[in-house]
């Protein structure tokens, strides 16, 4: 088996928008190195300053070297049908395989990661960057940041870790079915092991712990690994990728309940990169309060976090324009609903009783009030979809209130439900959501099997 060893030094750190500088393979039989190939590379574009500083290489040095497209059937002839090495792998392969497919050249190889390689024979080190394991191991490093100094210590790291691998943990680690080369550098194996395979929501998160993603799947294990199957060369993709430093997870009875979760986290969290789900919420509501002189009013105000609406909307013009309406239909004061603003002791609805004056009474007003909110609130559904569990015995049970998401928890499977104030008492409250809200309505409407339909 020959491995080829490489660095790549490049313009930036994705392979879509980036070219390579210099590139450096050493072709290693197990035993010792037997081929390499050493040389700048024209970008065909400016290479930042910052990175100019970093590895020395000047857009001077550069302007007379080959350019890509040159070396290409050079390089694919170097590296496929060989295992391909490098410290921290995916990148450096992700440029190559890029770069060699725009030159119609199709590689593939299988990889092997000297971080992760590193990581499984020196458990607990503090760091596994080049530079410091070079360090500790006391191997040589000269011309760091340089493709020809960076392949050279990493030819001599993996003489070292061959040396070291007693189990050949190495056989392992070029499994296909392994997949170990294809998780993103920090998430062990073993973390997506413990992954269940079952309904639930994962969390991605990033190296100071932050939650970037939230993803909901029907099959946990089965989902988390497809998002590092393929090797998107794009900068979003790159940079998700390279951020995603450990993996947690809740189990979900049912898929629909891992959907609900899902949405309830993301406007939680409003991970970085979850943008798809990102949908605007209703911002306004009609809210209902009692006046100084004992009459009920409704406002349009801004959508508030712990007071609950009569009726939401997504801007005030929808909410103004349903209460006028509203009022009209249940003959309600102008200047109780504050529609009229003109300063006038009268309103100047039509309609209107005279409540704006005192004409009727308090008692009377609210009366007509309460019974049209009622009309207009009561109207909408209160039901329950409950649906077998697939990890225990339990039902899984999801509450929508008049309308409106409640919560969802698990019942005992042959428990009998009366009423939604019943099931109230049973399950967890979550935040409601115009998402989650029309997600559960059509669910409903999808399977109605599922579907038990309550009093209030």
């Amino acid at each position: 088996m020959l491995y080829a060893i490489t660095d790549i030094e490049t313009t930036g750190g994705h392979a879509a928008g980036n070219g390579i500088t210099e590139i450096a393979v050493y072709i290693h039989d197990g035993q010792r190195v037997v081929d390499r190939f050493e040389t700048l590379v024209n970008p065909g574009q400016s290479i930042p300053y910052f990175i100019q500083r970093l590895t020395g290489i000047t857009e001077e040095m550069v302007a007379l070297a080959p350019r890509f497209e040159d070396l290409a059937p050079r390089l694919y002839g170097l590296l496929q049908g060989k295992v391909f090495v490098a410290h921290n792998v995916n990148f450096d392969y992700s440029f190559l395989l890029h770069h060699l497919q725009a030159n119609g050249f199709q590689l593939n190889c299988k990889k092997l990661c000297t971080v992760r390689y590193s990581r499984k024979l020196l458990p607990g080190l503090p760091s596994y960057s080049l530079g410091n394991l070079c360090r500790h191991l006391s191997i040589p490093l000269q011309h760091r940041h340089r493709a020809t100094g960076d392949a050279q210590a990493t030819v001599q790291l993996f003489e070292l870790l061959c040396s070291k691998d007693v189990n050949n943990i190495r056989h392992t680690l070029l499994s296909r079915q392994s997949g170990e080369h294809n998780l993103p550098l920090f998430v062990n194996r073993e973390e997506v092991e413990r992954l269940p395979v079952g309904p639930g929501v994962y969390y991605f998160h990033d190296a100071k712990g932050k939650v970037i993603y939230v993803g909901k799947a029907v099959r946990l294990k089965q989902r988390v690994l497809g998002h590092f199957s393929t090797n998107n060369a794009t900068r979003q993709r790159q940079e998700f990728i390279r951020n995603i430093h450990r993996i947690s997870y809740r189990v979900c009875g049912t898929g629909l309940m891992a959907s609900v979760l899902e949405a309830v986290e993301i406007k939680r969290l409003w991970p970085k990169y979850n943008k798809a789900t990102k949908q605007p919420e209703a911002a306004y509501g009609w809210y209902i309060y009692e006046d100084n002189g004992g009459y009920l009013r409704l406002a349009v105000d801004r959508k508030r976090r712990h007071l609950p609406a009569v009726q939401l909307f997504f801007n005030p013009t929808e909410a103004r324009g349903a209460l006028r309406r509203f009022a009209d239909a249940h003959a309600l004061c102008y200047k109780r609903c504050f529609i009229d603003r003109t300063g006038n002791e009268s309103c100047v609805a039509p309609h209107c009783s005279s409540a704006c004056q005192g004409a009727e009474s308090p008692e009377s007003y609210n009366g007509r009030l309460r019974v049209a909110l009622d009309a207009a609130t009561g109207s909408l559904p209160s039901f329950a979809i409950r649906e077998p569990s697939w990890f225990d015995d339990s039902d899984a049970c999801i509450l929508m209130d008049q309308g409106r998401f409640y919560g969802m928890g698990y019942l005992p499977r042959d428990q009998e439900v009366q009423s939604g104030a019943e099931l109230r008492e049973r399950l967890t409250p979550y935040p409601e959501y115009d998402a989650v809200r029309n997600l559960l309505h059509k669910y409903a409407l999808q399977k109605p099997a599922s579907v038990q339909w309550l009093p209030g």
